[in-house]
């Protein structure tokens, strides 16, 4: 009885052991992030002003801007060398981008100049004293 449970307990540790987790791979959570990932970079808009950093399934990273927006992907361009890169959306792990759209950058530019004027307008007061 001794040997029986030594050999059912040694079984159940190199099972256990041997166990390997599996990633199953839904198709349409991931066709619904391909989806997400289009409509932010259509959102982001191409050019030169569209910087963006594009992690990949395979831990790749690209760095550069969005020269090209296609039905199924994006061109990334680094702004350094101008090496193009093509990126399929349903490769896409991770995109960080910004592109401050015109209206941001008006309000920026406002924001600092009443600042400025608040600023001035202080000083005048107090030297005036």
């Amino acid at each position: 009885m001794k040997k029986l449970l030594t050999m059912i307990l040694a079984c159940l540790v190199l099972t256990a052991v041997s166990v390997q987790p599996v990633a199953a791979s839904n198709p349409e959570k991931e066709a619904r992030f391909a989806g997400k990932v289009k409509a932010g970079i259509e959102k982001l808009g191409t050019g030169r002003d569209t910087r963006v950093e594009v992690k990949l399934r395979d831990k790749t990273r690209l760095k550069g801007y969005i020269s090209e927006v296609s039905e199924n992907g994006f061109v990334v361009t680094d702004a350094k060398t101008g090496a193009a890169n093509s990126v399929a959306y349903a490769n896409v792990a991770q995109v960080k981008g910004n592109n401050m759209s015109t209206g941001a950058k008006i309000g920026i530019g406002i924001g600092i100049g009443v600042g400025l004027t608040i600023l001035v307008v202080l000083l005048i007061i107090a030297n005036s004293d």
